[in-house]
């Protein structure tokens, strides 16, 4: 059980260092590029990720109270304005230099923590055509937050459908099959829409 849990924060740095990469490597158009989070370009997705490594459980907590403790209002107000004033290597190097930070989200532990840092980076990889593909066993990981209250929070509505990846052993839910990639299945878990993954295909 504890070397798991060792294995999900090396998958966590390694991930963390890897987006910071791609981060490094962009230009400043793509800087400004829409990404798969509704709204937010990169720059918003980047300041969202590194939230957690820059502001302390208290600030955190103000900043709900000021939001009426809607957590969705929140984020969305932090990462416009964090956005506004943090330049894109300062972006960079909060993901590189927190690589081994122990931020979670509210609910889940390191897996969850692994799953933010993952679909966010989907988020700006795929809006971007970069190509990039997942470690295996990075995705294996995070494939299995998948679960009802994934679907609830992040709105994806996939009654009776069952998702089956196409590239590994996975598969999810009952009903109408979606074979795809499972990087691609994992977007749509997480509520987001591509036309490749579109469950009417």
């Amino acid at each position: 059980m504890k070397s798991a849990a060792v294995d999900v924060r090396a998958e966590i740095a390694a991930e963390r260092r890897d987006l910071a990469d791609v981060l490094d490597g962009l230009t400043g158009h793509q800087w400004n590029a829409p990404t798969l989070c509704s709204g937010w370009r990169v720059r918003e997705v980047a300041a969202h990720m590194s939230m957690g490594f820059r502001y302390s459980f208290v600030r955190t907590a103000l900043e709900l109270a000021r939001s009426g403790g809607n957590l969705h209002r929140m984020t969305d107000r932090v990462a416009r304005r964090d956005a506004a004033v943090l330049t894109p290597r300062d972006l960079a190097a909060a993901l590189r230099d927190n690589a081994h930070h122990p931020w979670r989200p509210p609910v889940g532990g390191p897996a969850a923590a692994l799953g933010h840092d993952v679909v966010h980076g989907l988020d700006i990889t795929v809006a971007l055509g970069l190509g990039r593909q997942l470690p295996r066993d990075r995705l294996l990981i995070v494939l299995k937050t998948v679960k009802p209250s994934t679907l609830r929070f992040f709105r994806a509505n996939l009654d009776d459908v069952e998702l089956r990846a196409t590239d590994l052993e996975w598969s999810y839910g009952t009903g109408t099959q979606v074979a795809r990639p499972a990087q691609e299945l994992l977007l749509l878990a997480y509520g987001r829409t591509l036309p490749a993954v579109r469950a009417d295909g």
